[in-house]
């Protein structure tokens, strides 16, 4: 049924493309004649570019696991509510994201900060390529503006942590040994109202060899919760060992990096100047506004023909 839908969707993409192909044609004719059909045509090119510029970054996703969906999880850095405030705006960024590509999405854990923000978020991208496209964002991101929360409205640098794993389904075995687990359960702390539950079914499990941590508490069930926990660790597992074997990547190594100054690997700027930047890469955005409300393929693309020019190295 994967194969199927991925055919599906070929043959749909390849359609899009000779109908986009025929109404330009066809407009140039109708100009030809005199009509007057600029901003049509103009409307049609920027479709088909945008098109043509989504199946591109899509022939730069070969990685093994890169068409899998995508677990994320998002720390805020030292500074207390101010970092906790940015991490939520990063969740929100890429929640925006995922709705733009037309993904789903799933919070599985989520811990609220003390006055604003949060303390950390783990959520589910499903989507085709979700994984592959959002390796671009592990790491460090930092912010710089003037803080909301400083009464002197002086200028502060937050910064947040972004990890993703691959969602591993249950045709790859991951040989995972109960004495190896500690399981906890606890009260859900979700965003309020009815959906906090009242008994203690929220679940945390922490992988006692490696130090991994997963919690989940979406649902009320504990059965559930414990379900979907296992689900996300045996992925977390999965990747952490392929990234063993990969070690000139050094990818886990590299996201692991101290949540401070000097590790980031893009940065927001909101005061005294307006501009993000990725400091792989070196693509520059200076529309803010846009990037912070999930447009991020200018960032995603360069990350990707970055990873394919180190490849050919």
């Amino acid at each position: 049924m994967r194969e199927k839908k991925r055919l599906e969707t070929v043959l749909a993409t390849e359609a899009e493309l000779v109908r986009h192909g025929d109404d330009i044609v066809a407009y140039f004719e109708l100009a030809h004649e005199g009509e007057n059909v600029d901003a049509d045509l103009r409307r049609e090119i920027d479709s088909l570019r945008a098109l043509v510029d989504r199946l591109e970054t899509e022939t730069l996703l070969s990685g093994e696991n890169d068409a899998r969906n995508a677990i994320v999880t998002i720390h805020p850095g030292s500074g207390g509510t101010e970092s906790q405030d940015w991490a939520e705006m990063l969740l929100r960024m890429y929640l925006r994201w995922a709705e733009r590509q037309g993904f789903q999405t799933e919070l599985n854990d989520y811990q609220p900060g003390e006055e604003a923000g949060m303390k950390s978020a783990t959520f589910t991208v499903t989507g085709d390529y979700a994984f592959g496209l959002l390796t671009s964002e592990i790491g460090v991101h930092r912010l710089v503006r003037i803080s909301p929360f400083d009464q002197a409205k002086r200028r502060h640098t937050s910064f947040a942590s972004v990890f993703v794993s691959p969602e591993i389904d249950e045709s790859i075995e991951v040989n995972i040994k109960p004495e190896d687990l500690r399981v906890d359960t606890y009260r859900s702390s979700g965003k309020g109202g009815q959906h906090v539950n009242t008994t203690d079914s929220a679940v945390r499990i922490t992988h006692l060899p490696t130090g991994i941590v997963v919690a989940c508490q979406n649902e009320r069930s504990q059965h559930k919760n414990r379900e979907r926990a296992m689900s996300m660790l045996r992925s977390k597992l999965y990747e952490f060992e392929l990234e063993k074997k990969r070690e000139a990547t050094k990818k886990i190594e590299d996201s692991k990096l101290d949540i401070d100054f000097g590790s980031q690997i893009r940065s927001y700027v909101l005061q005294p100047y307006r501009m993000v930047k990725d400091h792989r890469t070196k693509v520059e955005v200076g529309d803010v506004d846009r990037v912070i409300d999930g447009d991020l393929r200018p960032f995603i693309r360069g990350y990707l023909q970055m990873r394919r020019a180190e490849k050919k190295s």
